[in-house]
């Protein structure tokens, strides 16, 4: 085999497809959807907006912005198999009992089998309203409660609050779970949506691509941060014991979770939206200690910040859905409601001029050799 071939491994700098939906720019710590800042949509957006521009192109204008949420609200409808099958994995992780619903809707919607852009985007609309409803039909289920039906007077992240807790949320948490959505909404040929994209080359159909994007991002090397955040910070107690804690893992070589980023070297720019919601949520709720925990692991990191470990979005996510009272094993599955658009779009833009992804290994296993049959091997 040759000897000059260059290895990257992980596909890591390597471009197999353009894009027009994000642009990431590591090195500055910069994020746009469509052209537009992540800081611009996260102060001035609604999640709905944010899912039409992915999905269309453009941000919308009233109309096309009712529309589009009168068809995000028509799709908040399970089938009642879906409920039997939450009933009968109710035991599994969240992230496992997501991934098997929404491969059993493949089988229970006959639209699901439809290869087409039209298509892609009707079905990922409607998993765009369903996957929130599954997560949270599961919480109640393995609760021993009815799941709650979902209320058309709300807006999505609202209605998602809804269905989860049982209780109206109060429009600043609606609104942190909306940037939350949108921050996670798109990010690249990610790990997740990578593999949405080689599922839609084979040809295969939308709900494949999004079983095998919920079968990679559950993960922990991919969406599993915001979980290790969390018990990170349960681990450190105090802001006092953060300095001594961050010391140790340096000295073990240890990674210091919600650190560093594949591509960015700068702050994720999504990381101060995150910063900002926790800073005034836990002051609200009467728990400040967590953002102080937050805080004092940031200052104590700071000297390893010129080597690009730079603090990231999942840092912050978990404290927010710790103070809903959240379970940790549902911020993997949040992290899902929000990039569903993101992946319906990666998996349109992969449709449109398919080919099939088929990278190379390089062989390094043993030179040719004689086949000995059964009774002369050692």
């Amino acid at each position: 085999m040759p000897d000059d071939v260059k290895i990257n491994r992980g596909l890591k700098g390597i471009y197999f497809e353009r894009s027009a939906v994000s642009l990431i720019d590591g090195a500055k710590g910069e994020l746009s959807y469509r052209g537009y800042s992540i800081h611009d949509l996260a102060t001035r957006a609604t999640f709905e907006e944010v899912a039409y521009l992915l999905i269309h192109g453009e941000l919308p204008n009233t109309r096309e912005l009712a529309d589009f949420d009168a068809t995000l609200k028509a799709n908040r409808t399970l089938p009642a198999a879906i409920y039997d099958i939450i009933a009968a994995t109710k035991a599994g992780h969240p992230m496992d009992v997501l991934r098997t619903a929404v491969s059993a809707l493949a089988a229970l919607e006959p639209d699901s089998q439809i290869v087409s852009e039209e298509a892609f985007i009707a079905n990922g609309l409607r998993l765009t309203s369903q996957i929130p409803m599954i997560v949270a039909a599961h919480e109640a289920i393995r609760n021993g409660r009815q799941p709650v039906a979902p209320d058309p007077d709300l807006g999505h992240a609202a209605n998602w609050l809804w269905m989860l807790k049982g209780e109206k949320p109060s429009a600043d948490a609606a609104r942190l779970a909306d940037v939350d959505f949108i921050l996670h909404a798109e990010h690249g040929s990610n790990a997740s949506s990578f593999a949405a994209r080689v599922t839609v080359a084979t040809e295969a159909n939308l709900h494949g691509a999004m079983v095998t994007a919920l079968a990679t991002l559950a993960g922990p090397a991919h969406g599993g941060a915001a979980e290790d955040v969390m018990k990170m910070v349960t681990e450190i107690g105090t802001p006092e014991n953060a300095a001594a804690y961050v010391r140790a893992k340096r000295a073990n070589r240890e990674a210091v979770t919600g650190f560093g980023h594949r591509v960015y070297r700068a702050e994720d720019p999504r990381a101060r939206h995150m910063r900002d919601g926790v800073a005034k949520l836990s002051a609200e709720m009467g728990q400040p200690h967590w953002y102080a925990i937050l805080q004092a692991v940031v200052e104590a990191m700071q000297p390893y910040a010129r080597h690009g470990l730079n603090v990231n979005v999942d840092f912050y996510s978990g404290v927010i859905y710790q103070l809903h009272g959240i379970p940790m094993d549902l911020y993997v599955p949040i992290f899902a409601i929000g990039r569903v658009p993101g992946w319906v779009i990666q998996c349109v833009e992969q449709l449109r001029g398919n080919i099939l992804i088929r990278p190379l290994t390089l062989y390094n296993g043993p030179e040719p050799r004689a086949y000995l049959p059964l009774d002369q091997r050692a």
